[in-house]
């Protein structure tokens, strides 16, 4: 149980991490183009799509600005997760982000959808990272030692 203690949030910050660059990598066409095996955008344009079906409740000529700051954001929160840096910034950030893209999913498509994607999943997981304690192979943890030395 003190290894599960131990790197659980080395773990929760990879999966977090990983799922995050590659939706961003996704959407920029890095992975591969649209139609391609799994891939599911390809490229900005489907992306922005996807997301017009997803925010179809908010006024159209909002949706690529708010389309540009989820991705952003999860660019961000991905990077700070993956070093560590501002972990608990980021993890908060990265779970209010997984909420709203929830709730927006459940609006435009019904509750089944963020449930079967998992969404309020990665939401929780990233609001559970922010509550421990400190975080192993991070930054932060760096920065903590040499401020206690």
């Amino acid at each position: 149980m003190q290894l599960i203690k131990k790197y659980s949030s080395v773990y929760l910050r990879a999966g977090l991490t990983f799922s995050y660059l590659w939706e961003v990598a996704d959407r920029l066409g890095i992975i591969g183009k649209h139609g391609q095996p799994h891939v599911g955008w390809g490229d900005w344009a489907h992306f922005i799509d996807y997301a017009r079906q997803t925010m179809a409740f908010i006024p159209a000529g909002l949706i690529p600005v708010f389309a540009a700051i989820a991705t952003l954001g999860e660019g961000l929160f991905g990077l700070m997760l993956l070093t560590g840096f501002f972990t608990r910034v980021a993890a908060v950030g990265s779970g209010l982000l997984a909420l709203a893209f929830g709730i927006s999913m459940a609006i435009s498509f019904g509750i089944e959808s963020p449930l079967g994607y998992s969404v309020f999943t990665v939401s929780a997981a990233s609001l559970l990272l922010a509550s421990l304690p400190d975080y192993k192979w991070s930054i932060d943890s760096l920065l903590n030692k040499n401020q206690q030395s």
